[in-house]
């Protein structure tokens, strides 16, 4: 039986259609660059076209190795690479630890975009929420989320602020100054009511911060500590002695400036605790650096040698004027000038003065005969 032919415009169909299926697979090889980089985002400027394309392509091949998180419970691991590691040991490590599904996708990855040469060593805290992409973009950068912030026993508040902007916290010292002079700002119990800034309430130490914390977030850290560190055995202490919060944090700020050793703290809070309650001027230098303010000459806030000029400033921080505490802390004391307070030496002392020998030490005297006596030659 004889077969029927094809009509004669069947081959060139068919011809067409080849033609036509070629040119599609040629636009959709060719179109893989721009359809990558919506996916995996802009390709290594080092790569040229053909590496950019066979890059895309096999970027495609391994896009759920890529794209998906391995896990997502929410729990995270610390990773650490070490100086000198390749990116093949960094890929191997973190598909044993189980962050990555396949090592090779992720080389692949970092090579496509260029993220091989700028791994960076230290550890990393990361989510296995994250997928491969992300991982790879988060090891790119290892300044860590969190800060620490050291305040030291006796700065005023502005040298605290000064020394923001090269904390790594984003406040400026303005922004805090205004802040901290806001005692209304953070919300506090009534025993604070007297304080009209947050001066002698922010404890010395090291506080680790996040770098983002906002400012009043910041001051709820710091009053936090405070209320945890000056316990409810100290409160006691103050007012044992005859003193409210605020009156013990105003002594204890003088102490703190006035004290170099802490083992003569309690001593020096007894020699003013013995005037008060005598009726006597506390005449003390750092009530009057304080009121003098900063000194730009020494480019400092706490001028010294004091002239007997300086003795004579008109302000109710002048205790050599003044009778009674001055109106407010004049710096942020420490928790042992805080105890001092609280738990005072028994003296019979009215007066102290630095030793002559520059040892930090003081001389305690009953009398003031006696303290003109020790003055040095």
């Amino acid at each position: 039986m004889r077969r029927r032919a094809l009509p004669g415009w069947v081959p060139f169909f068919l011809l067409v259609l080849l033609i036509g299926a070629g040119i599609l697979i040629v636009w959709v090889i060719l179109s893989m660059p721009s359809q990558a980089k919506e996916v995996f985002g802009a390709g290594n400027s080092r790569l040229n076209y053909i590496d950019r394309l066979t890059y895309s392509m096999r970027l495609f091949l391994a896009s759920d190795d890529l794209v998906k998180p391995i896990n997502e419970s929410q729990k995270t691991i610390s990773f650490k690479v070490q100086p000198g590691e390749s990116i093949e040991e960094i890929s191997s490590q973190l598909e044993k630890t189980g962050l990555i599904r396949n090592a090779n996708a992720f080389i692949l990855y970092l090579v496509y975009s260029g993220l091989d040469r700028s791994m960076q060593t230290g550890e990393f805290k990361i989510s296995d929420k994250m997928n491969a992409m992300e991982i790879a973009r988060a090891m790119q950068n290892n300044t860590p989320g969190d800060v620490t912030f050291n305040i030291l026993a006796g700065w005023r508040l502005e040298e605290i602020a000064a020394s923001l902007p090269t904390s790594g916290i984003n406040i400026t010292p303005d922004d805090f100054l205004k802040a901290t002079r806001d005692v209304g700002s953070v919300s506090l119990p009534a025993e604070y009511s007297e304080f009209k800034s947050f001066e002698g309430l922010l404890l010395p130490g090291s506080y680790t911060i996040k770098r983002d914390v906002q400012v009043y977030d910041l001051l709820t850290v710091f009053m936090r500590s405070f209320d945890q560190k000056v316990n409810d055995q100290m409160r006691t202490g103050f007012k044992h002695q005859g003193l409210t919060l605020h009156q013990a944090v105003i002594l204890a700020s003088i102490v703190e400036r006035e004290a170099v050793l802490d083992a003569e703290k309690p001593q020096i809070a007894s020699v003013f605790i013995n005037r008060i309650n005598a009726g006597m001027k506390l005449e003390s230098d750092p009530t009057v650096q304080y009121a003098l303010g900063y000194n730009s000459p020494s480019k400092s806030w706490w001028k010294n040698p004091l002239t007997s000029a300086d003795l004579e400033v008109n302000s109710p921080y002048n205790t050599y004027q003044n009778e009674g505490l001055p109106p407010g802390p004049i710096s942020n004391p420490g928790i042992k000038a805080l105890s001092a307070v609280a738990f005072p030496a028994d003296t019979p002392y009215y007066f102290f003065r630095a030793k002559c020998d520059q040892s930090g030490q003081h001389d305690f005297s009953k009398t003031y005969e006696e303290h003109v006596s020790k003055s040095c030659p």
